[in-house]
């Protein structure tokens, strides 16, 4: 698997890249800005970008996505079902404050808990995980867990914006991501990386 992470937008969010090796089919996760280094990767190593995926939907994390899709067509859009409120209100999702435009999304595949998407040979299995945002989500493939802003290293995503709650989000990480194996790795929206078991072991906020 081919896993590279790209620093995007206003924020420094945490855009990852993944493709299959064999096939070169590949998905980008929250593209937070338009980063030429991103655009020069997915040439040089022929990736064919089938979907862009939001983890949520907030203005940090979605910043990149119009200019990605408008050089890869084919390419399709992929949010939690639960999070089309916030990406299509722009009054809500914060782009104006955060990207200097309002952005206005509508996803080509809305997804729910435990929906399961094959990109080349790889399996990407979606767990509704709200508390950051009714919608939030992670994604898991094989054993890297991209966990946008619901869990960070030792620090959980904030709970005091629209759609936000404390109760929920230690509930999703509690009863959906801490019963993964300890070793699964965790790909955050920001900051570093970090693993399961590490987290279960030393995150003071769950």
């Amino acid at each position: 698997m081919i896993l590279k992470n790209f620093m995007s937008g206003p924020l420094s969010v945490n855009c990852y890249i993944v493709a299959d090796e064999e096939t070169k089919k590949g998905f980008m996760v929250d593209p937070g800005g338009y980063n030429q280094l991103m655009v020069n990767f997915i040439k040089e190593n022929q990736i064919e970008l089938e979907y862009i995926i939001l983890t949520h939907g907030h203005g940090d994390h979605i910043g990149g996505v119009t200019a990605y899709l408008d050089e890869h067509p084919h390419c399709k859009l992929v949010a939690c079902k639960h999070e089309a409120e916030l990406l299509r209100n722009p009054n809500m999702n914060f782009s104006a404050e955060t990207c200097g435009v309002p952005i206005t999304l509508n996803p080509n595949i809305l997804v729910d808990d435990g929906d399961k998407l094959s990109v080349g040979k790889m399996e990407l299995t979606f767990y509704h995980t709200p508390g950051h945002t009714k919608g939030g989500m992670c994604i898991l493939v094989d054993n890297y867990l991209f966990s946008g802003d619901t869990l960070f290293a030792q620090s959980i995503g904030r709970t005091d914006l629209y759609g936000g709650s404390y109760k929920e989000i230690k509930d999703s990480i509690r009863n959906k991501l801490f019963v993964l194996p300890d070793d699964t790795q965790v790909y955050p929206g920001h900051m570093e990386p970090t693993t399961i078991g590490f987290e279960k072991r030393n995150n003071p906020f769950v």
